[in-house]
């Protein structure tokens, strides 16, 4: 029976790549000279910290930030921006989670959007994965664009079995 698994599963690498290069232009720029500007991105949390002096500042950092993550091919979407902190002083903080991995009640979403379509597809959670079967690869097609259409979400398809 052929199947696939939809999954959010954004590139850590590219994210990397696009914080140290937001970080060396943060460094460089006139308007963040002698100020708390900086980014951070935490690998294991799959979190990025934007420091600031202000949340004018922090959005500033935080645009900086979105568009060394665009020309890595990052898309905004995996994205969840925190509240804005105070850390002391006249410093502020904003933790930006990178979601990885679809959560349980998007899992039920996207469970109930297929079975809601009356389909002849069956989708199962498994863990942080959804898993789609059907006894046609064309309904497997047809799912796939069901569920980029109905929610909007940066999802990857992968795992297909015949």
């Amino acid at each position: 029976m052929p199947s696939f698994d939809t999954k959010l599963d954004p590139n850590l690498e590219a994210v990397d790549n696009a914080v140290n290069t937001s970080q060396k232009e943060i460094g460089t720029r006139f308007d963040f000279k002698g100020t708390s500007a900086a980014v951070e991105f935490k690998k294991k949390e799959k979190e990025i910290v934007v420091y600031g002096d202000s949340d004018f500042q922090i959005d500033q950092v935080r645009d900086v930030l979105y568009n060394k993550l665009t020309k890595q091919q990052v898309d905004i979407r995996f994205m969840d921006v925190g509240k804005v902190e105070k850390i002391g002083g006249d410093k502020v903080k904003q933790v930006v989670k990178v979601k990885a991995g679809i959560e349980a009640e998007l899992a039920k979403k996207i469970v109930k959007v297929i079975k809601d379509s009356k389909m002849k597809v069956n989708a199962s959670i498994q863990g942080e994965e959804v898993r789609v079967q059907a006894n046609k690869r064309d309904d497997l097609q047809l799912a796939q664009a069901l569920i980029r259409k109905e929610l909007d979400y940066p999802f990857s398809f992968g795992n297909y079995r015949d």
